[in-house]
């Protein structure tokens, strides 16, 4: 059954993928963006200023909130560190302060973007959504950005939060950067190279959320990640076997890493072993399970070209 969703962050590299199969698959799609386009049932806001047009809620079944600033595209300041916060949990309060506010809105499901950063660097330690909060920036700011979620139940909305791992997709996220050194000739792991790497396909991401949105008994926080966490080694040499590249014993040392990215070098060499069993049980089956399978889809041999070749 065709429904309305409301898409925050719909101009990301989740969101744009996500608009496009909902609206391939019949369903209408509202979007919030910081200044009016042309883009139709787009609607205007402000998290800054707590601003947002209540026209965006009219005749929606669910919002799926996806907005924040990206992590590590700058140094961790500590202004830069409230921004990546307070897109996050201030968006949040304003969408649900929008809702709570309304005496005519539909809308049944909160279906919110969070990170597996929630669990902070926890070594080979198998981590469900029961797994405690961890440890560091990027633990605290998931905590204090799904404590604002979690204020959506108060309004009797069923809400699903998912844990992000690394996207694989080629318009954007950590796959194309990881990708051009092994290109390049110089692939080698990042640190010791044993941190584990949660990882998914663009498509399941994006079929991720619309399940949580089509599946009523979806609650709560669930990993979004492939069932066979790899290592960032085993990533690399992934990469490098299919390029027809060589793989470097030669590892990128973690005190390079932290002098030329700073604390934000936490997000790459941090390890999360994180488990898919709660999403296997609530249904959810994967395009993609192996690595390998991704990676072909993504970068598919040529005609001019060998087998795995760019």
């Amino acid at each position: 059954m065709a429904k309305k969703i409301l898409i925050t962050g719909a101009s990301g590299l989740v969101g744009t993928a996500l608009k496009k199969q909902l609206l391939a698959q019949g369903n209408e799609v509202n979007t919030l963006s910081r200044r009016q386009t042309d883009e139709p049932n787009n609607y205007v806001w402000s998290v800054e200023k707590q601003e947002i047009d209540a026209n965006c809620l009219k005749g929606v079944d669910a919002v799926i909130h996806l907005a924040g600033e990206p992590v590590v595209d700058k140094k961790w300041t500590e202004d830069r560190k409230k921004s990546i916060i307070d897109s996050r949990v201030q968006s949040t309060s304003l969408v649900l302060n929008a809702i709570k506010k309304s005496d005519s809105h539909q809308i049944k499901s909160f279906i919110a973007a969070s990170a597996v950063g929630f669990y902070g660097d926890c070594g080979d330690e198998i981590l469900t959504e029961d797994t405690e909060v961890g440890y560091g920036f990027l633990a605290d700011c998931c905590k204090l950005w799904e404590n604002a979620v979690d204020e959506a139940n108060k309004l009797g909305l069923r809400v699903v939060k998912l844990r992000t791992g690394i996207v694989l997709s080629l318009k954007g996220g950590a796959l194309p950067q990881l990708a051009t050194p092994v290109k390049l000739f110089v692939g080698a792991a990042l640190g010791t190279g044993k941190q584990w790497v949660p990882w998914l396909h663009i498509n399941d991401m994006v079929d991720m959320y619309i399940k949580a949105v089509e599946n009523p008994s979806m609650c709560g926080a669930y990993n979004a990640c492939a069932p066979y966490p790899i290592t960032n080694e085993t990533l690399t040499k992934a990469l490098a076997k299919h390029f027809h590249r060589p793989y470097w014993p030669i590892k990128v040392p973690e005190f390079l890493l932290k002098t030329l990215m700073g604390e934000r070098s936490d997000a790459i060499l941090m390890s999360s072993n994180t488990s898919a069993q709660h999403i296997l049980d609530a249904g959810y089956q994967f395009q993609f399970i192996k690595l390998e399978d991704a990676i072909r889809e993504l970068y598919p041999p040529t005609p001019a070209c060998p087998a795995g070749r760019p």
